[in-house]
């Protein structure tokens, strides 16, 4: 767990164990915006314990900039019974129900307890998944007092349901996991590999050349940084577009392409996404 660091004036960033999330902290004149809350509900009882300890101004907006488990299962640690008065949640209006009977939902706890260890036991029996009720379509500004964020939805491509957070006052971008600083760009089971350059190229038209830009994994970074994502999902929505066209199986593409990296493997999720997007599966 390391220290917050205050990236811009009133706008601090935190790196916190497991899953190495980056979880940002933005001062209003009226209380506190926190974007991502960690991996559970417990985590999310740290990270409000370390805010207090940063400003005694109070918790009033939580956002997550997409609906996977290390960025919201902490929310219930802002809401009743566990601080009153309760933060507002903030979300995209494609962010999916939770039913925890769901084979998605089980197939994925299955995994946490398997690779996370005993601690984890308690942290998924004590599950509270508060899925936020504010909900963003294409763009929402909310006043933190004196201050303005703009959150928006510039396309998809980690998910369907990204979030980004636009300070203009501060030049920062907190872009959740459609950029990602400590390790390659990750596709999952809900991303769109075709999608995800034009969204980034949304984002660049949107910030500045001086823009600090806040991952969801890593270190803030800068323009340097977002070019370099852009043309990684390029290149591979590019060689999957071409080994789609070029009637290679799906099966054979991870041998049969060139990646950005040289774990193919990687790529497997893309690939099958990709190739489902063109075939016509996905919307």
């Amino acid at each position: 767990m390391s220290a917050w660091k205050e990236t811009s004036e009133g706008v601090f960033t935190r790196r916190f164990e497991p899953v190495n999330i980056t979880v940002t902290a933005v001062l209003g004149g009226e209380g506190v915006l926190v974007a991502d809350t960690r991996c559970s509900v417990q985590e999310g009882r740290e990270l409000r314990a370390e805010l207090a300890a940063l400003t005694p101004l109070p918790v009033r907006w939580v956002v997550n900039t997409h609906t996977h488990f290390d960025h919201m299962w902490g929310n219930a640690a802002f809401d009743r019974p566990e601080q009153e008065p309760p933060a507002e949640f903030w979300g995209h209006r494609n962010m999916p129900d939770f039913d925890p009977e769901d084979p998605g939902f089980l197939e994925l706890r299955d995994m946490i307890l398997r690779e996370g260890g005993p601690e984890w036991r308690e942290k998924m029996d004590t599950l509270v998944v508060r899925k936020p009720d504010h909900l963003v379509t294409a763009s929402h500004a909310l006043d933190l007092g004196g201050r303005i964020i703009e959150l928006m939805h510039l396309g998809r491509g980690h998910t369907d349901n990204d979030l980004v957070l636009w300070l203009p006052d501060a030049d920062v971008l907190i872009g959740g996991d459609l950029v990602e600083q400590s390790g390659p760009v990750a596709y999952g089971t809900d991303s769109f590999p075709l999608d995800w350059p034009a969204t980034l190229a949304a984002l660049a038209a949107l910030t500045t050349e001086h823009t600090t830009y806040v991952p969801g994994h890593g270190d803030p970074s800068d323009r340097g940084f977002l070019k370099e994502t852009e043309e990684f999902v390029t290149a591979v929505a590019e060689q999957i577009r071409t080994l789609h066209a070029d009637g290679v199986p799906a099966e054979q593409a991870l041998d049969r392409g060139s990646w950005p990296i040289e774990d193919s493997s990687h790529f497997a999720k893309a690939v099958a996404r990709g190739y489902a997007q063109l075939s016509g599966e996905l919307p």
